[in-house]
């Protein structure tokens, strides 16, 4: 039996943080994710305050989502044509202003709500920006393991952002907001003191118009078979494993569990994916995970299919930290190989569609099974729903998974490219 190469084995957290530039972008961007969603916490409790509309504030907190489904990907692609630190610095400063004119006493809800959007705004190209700086900081094996590290934190700083948004903003809701405004300013800080700045991955001479921009972003990555395959792959699980969230509180309901239970179920599938990032990944070599893509894709859907049988709470909780895993292990394995066929000069545009594909996914996964339970239990709807989803990962994951012989830039028409 031969030894396993060095490319083989698994990269090192420690190995990971020695990279000062990584553990800058890294701490920047938990600070701007703990900051998004304790702002989100305290703005919807500013406007059921104000309103004493439960509907006013859910609308305020899916607010949060219309930048990526409107003019995301046209922002992703804009941040290419300047270098990443600065795009990353001047969205996290923009939006530190804006939070801080929110966090003012007495603003209108509805100048509340338009700088709540303008900030949003600044979100894709902040994330594309650092998208496309991840890949030329790590390297290898430490692409796919900040990848890993990046979604298990994530989750992590949604749980805590929410939990501490509602306790400051329960409060004093301004107060939570101006913590907010401090967190891109960190954010700032680190990004300029610690990361390199490196030159737009769109040269000048690769410029046309933003609109033909972000339509080589979709022409790459839908024409390209490898992309394609992993994009569906990604949008498909993702719009399957999310359910269990969008419909906690009605499940909730049915197990007679109240507010505590549906905490319980919207916090267990985050908690799969920090357990699975930070524990599953580090045990697995970098080619075995790539190989278990296929059968982790039909395993996320696969293990909330009991919700047909109708479980306990005890179970529910089971079963979405069980698909939380699955995904923890098949995002950063499928985003690997991703980047390994994608152009430099295309990340971030990628990334838009990327990023817009999922939103629309789970947002309109978690619309269709919404309206399905209101027919139907939420177990019912679950378990049937993730049914299908097994069977179309099946048929998803049939394609190969191989890069194949045609240049990836090539399959982005002539008159496109120009």
């Amino acid at each position: 039996m031969s030894c396993p190469t060095d490319e083989d084995r698994p990269a090192t957290y420690r190995g990971l943080f020695a990279l000062v530039e990584y553990r800058a972008v890294f701490t920047a961007s938990v600070l701007s994710w703990c900051g998004d969603y304790l702002c989100k916490a305290a703005v919807a409790l500013l406007v059921f305050d104000r309103t004493g509309s439960a509907l006013a504030s859910a609308a305020t907190f899916a607010l949060g989502f219309l930048p990526w489904l409107t003019v995301g990907p046209l922002l992703a692609a804009m941040a290419e044509r300047y270098p990443s630190r600065s795009v990353m610095i001047s969205c996290d400063l923009a939006r530190m202003v804006l939070i801080g004119l929110i966090a003012i006493p007495g603003v209108p809800i509805p100048i509340m709500l338009v700088l709540l959007f303008a900030g949003g705004l600044l979100g894709p190209p902040f994330e594309a920006a650092r998208s496309a700086q991840l890949p030329q900081i790590l390297t290898g094996d430490h692409y796919s393991l900040g990848i890993a590290f990046n979604s298990t934190i994530f989750n992590l700083a949604q749980m805590v952002g929410y939990a501490a948004g509602g306790i400051v903003a329960g409060y004093r809701p301004h107060v939570a907001l101006l913590l907010n405004a401090v967190t891109f300013a960190g954010s700032a800080f680190l990004l300029r003191r610690h990361v390199k700045l490196r030159p737009a991955t769109l040269t000048a001479a690769r410029r046309t118009s933003l609109w033909r921009e972000t339509r080589q972003g979709y022409t790459l990555v839908f024409g390209h078979p490898l992309m394609r395959t992993i994009a569906l792959v990604i949008f498909g699980v993702a719009s399957f494993v999310v359910v269990p969230e969008g419909l906690a509180a009605s499940w909730a309901a049915e197990l007679d569990g109240g507010g505590s239970a549906q905490g319980l179920i919207m916090a267990a599938n985050p908690l799969g994916v920090a357990i699975g990032g930070l524990v599953l990944t580090r045990l697995l070599r970098p080619g075995i995970r790539t190989r278990l893509i296929r059968p982790l894709a039909v395993l996320a859907p696969l293990t909330l299919v009991p919700a047909l049988f109708d479980p306990p709470l005890a179970g529910v909780l089971l079963l979405a930290t069980a698909s939380g895993m699955a995904m923890s292990l098949l995002l950063p394995a499928a985003q690997g190989l991703f980047q390994q066929v994608l152009p430099h000069e295309y990340r971030a545009r990628a990334f838009g569609v990327m990023s817009g594909g999922l939103q629309l996914a789970q947002g309109g996964a978690i619309l269709v099974t919404g309206a399905l339970s209101e027919r139907f239990s939420a177990s019912t709807v679950i378990g049937a729903w993730c049914a299908a989803g097994v069977l179309l990962m099946l048929l998803a994951t049939f394609q190969p998974m191989t890069a194949p012989e045609t240049p990836t830039a090539a399959l982005v028409p002539a008159e496109e490219a120009r």
